[in-house]
């Protein structure tokens, strides 16, 4: 029988919580803005890195509870979860973007195109709400509390 960490899933959700709170509470209003404060730039990519690896260490989580094996790299955590019907495929996919911006952000800290984080601050930050819901769903069905 599969035993999920409830308590520390429902942790880490609030901390994802917490990072997009804050975020939005300094998210320039403009590109330009954005691009001038270098304290707010920094703030938000690192914001934003630290609410990406909230998701993966979420999902980390449930495969392990789930006894879903041991995945080869960060991709496997998203498709086994699909695969196992706790994710949808475009949630799956949304995860897979997510961890290559946040290896960027990590990585390849001289490349991080400007634009590309601000827009993903401005539109795409819907995407971590819509896996917290995916993943409450989850926890609702599997493990009434």
């Amino acid at each position: 029988m599969a035993e999920l960490d409830r308590e520390r899933i429902l942790a880490k959700l609030a901390e994802l919580e917490s990072y997009l709170e804050e975020l939005r509470g300094i998210m320039p209003q403009s590109f330009t803005e954005y691009q001038r404060s270098t304290e707010k730039r920094r703030a938000c990519e690192r914001l934003l890195q630290l609410a990406i690896e909230a998701t993966v260490d979420i999902c980390a989580l449930i495969v392990k509870g789930l006894r879903l094996g041991l995945p080869g790299e960060e991709d496997d955590l998203f498709e086994r979860l699909h695969r196992a019907g706790v994710i949808s495929e475009r949630m799956c996919r949304r995860l897979r973007e997510m961890k290559g911006l946040r290896n960027i952000l990590v990585h390849e800290y001289a490349r991080v195109d400007d634009r590309l984080v601000y827009e993903v601050l401005q539109h795409e930050l819907g995407d971590f709400l819509a896996f917290k819901e995916e993943i409450l769903k989850f926890l609702r069905e599997f493990a009434p509390s």
